[in-house]
């Protein structure tokens, strides 16, 4: 069915023949860049209005804020356009966005988190035939299912695809991560120790946890948190997760735009940013000899560079790896295939998402069977 999509009209295409008005709906990087793409391809926005309790009395990019009433009241004559020019899980603001679509015509496009380029229909069809290889790298029926729903919202920008594609994490769990064989886990990129905390929940074996964090002020709560955890060893190390020992420059801004300042979208050249040189290292460096039974990805926009600075502990161990492929534009199909290409040991593939909008936490994982 997937193979219909190439020939149909992207979301931005669909939106530059739109007669009716297109409202935006938030104000933050996401708006940016979405306001960036519409200018470029001369989609007018109408207007933008915030969620409740986000209105005040101000402007962006030269539009009043209003609240939905208001722009509803405006716009009433036609059914609006609305694009949702951020992202969230929680349960209240899902239910919104519900409650919009049913008034509305309510997408959310697909715009990478960092690094430059666009999902469009001409970037699919040139990269066509990596994303159906990936798509049949997969190894069971819910992992096309979760590709072909991203992919069609990716395409469209409808959220009715991204609120069918979750994954149950209980089936997680017990078929693809067999937390009771994990003993040494590598978290890249462990925020304040939570997907930590989560783990140890299930995990009754785990020994040992090496994690590393950029940002120092989730690093000083991971060390906090490591100094009390007493039912297994915790290495903090304050440091982004990359190919090499070097100095980077780390964009701080405490968002989904966090990260690694080379990997910071141009879109976002304007925004105010935090920044900060950090250090950076390969995986290979501090785990050593270690075996590892689990190593997580989760490191905006580097996950190219720490699976290449983390071969030689991968090689030695061939632990469970998850991976987030949503970061940039070509994450979803390209990572799943470079992680088979460098290391064709591993012959289990799956993909599995957590809810939210957009297509974000959205995980590859590989395993060695």
């Amino acid at each position: 069915m997937i193979e219909k999509l190439f020939d149909l009209p992207d979301i931005w295409e669909r939106l530059n023949a739109e007669k009716r008005p297109i409202l935006l709906w938030g104000t933050g990087n996401g708006a940016d860049k979405i306001l960036d793409v519409c200018e470029a391809r001369s989609i007018l926005i109408s207007g933008i209005f915030a969620s409740d309790g986000f209105v005040r009395n101000r402007d962006f990019r030269g539009f009043p804020v209003t609240s939905w009433a208001d722009a509803k009241k405006r716009f009433c004559k036609e059914k609006p356009v609305v694009l949702m020019a951020f992202g969230s899980s929680r349960p209240e603001v899902l239910e919104n966005a519900k409650r919009i679509a049913s008034e509305a015509t309510l997408l959310a496009p697909d715009v990478p988190s960092f690094g430059e380029g666009l999902f469009t229909r001409a970037f699919a069809n040139e990269h066509r035939d990596e994303i159906f290889v990936a798509r049949e790298l997969l190894s069971d029926e819910e992992s096309k299912r979760i590709f072909d729903l991203v992919l069609t919202y990716k395409w469209t920008g409808d959220i009715a695809y991204l609120l069918k594609a979750v994954s149950d994490p209980d089936e997680i769990s017990k078929n693809i991560l067999r937390p009771e064989t994990i003993r040494t886990y590598a978290d890249l990129g462990a925020y304040t120790g939570d997907t930590i905390q989560k783990l140890a929940q299930v995990a009754p074996n785990l020994t040992k946890v090496f994690a590393l964090e950029p940002d120092p002020r989730n690093y000083r709560k991971l060390a906090a948190f490591a100094e009390t955890e007493t039912r297994f060893s915790i290495d903090p190390i304050e440091a982004a997760a990359w190919n090499a020992e070097t100095e980077l420059l780390f964009d701080g801004s405490g968002n989904r735009n966090s990260g690694a300042l080379s990997n910071r979208s141009a879109a976002l050249e304007t925004r105010p940013a935090k920044i900060r040189p950090v250090r950076a290292l390969p995986l290979d460096d501090f785990v050593a000899s270690s075996p590892v039974d689990f190593i997580k990805y989760d490191v905006e926009g580097s996950e190219r560079e720490a699976l290449e600075g983390s071969c030689k502990t991968i090689l030695h161990s061939f632990p469970k790896l998850m991976v987030s492929v949503y970061h940039r534009v070509d994450d979803f199909f390209a990572l799943p295939l470079f992680v088979k290409e460098f290391f064709p040991a591993y012959n289990r593939f799956y993909l599995r998402r957590d809810a939210g909008i957009p297509a974000w936490d959205l995980n590859f994982w590989a395993v060695k069977e």
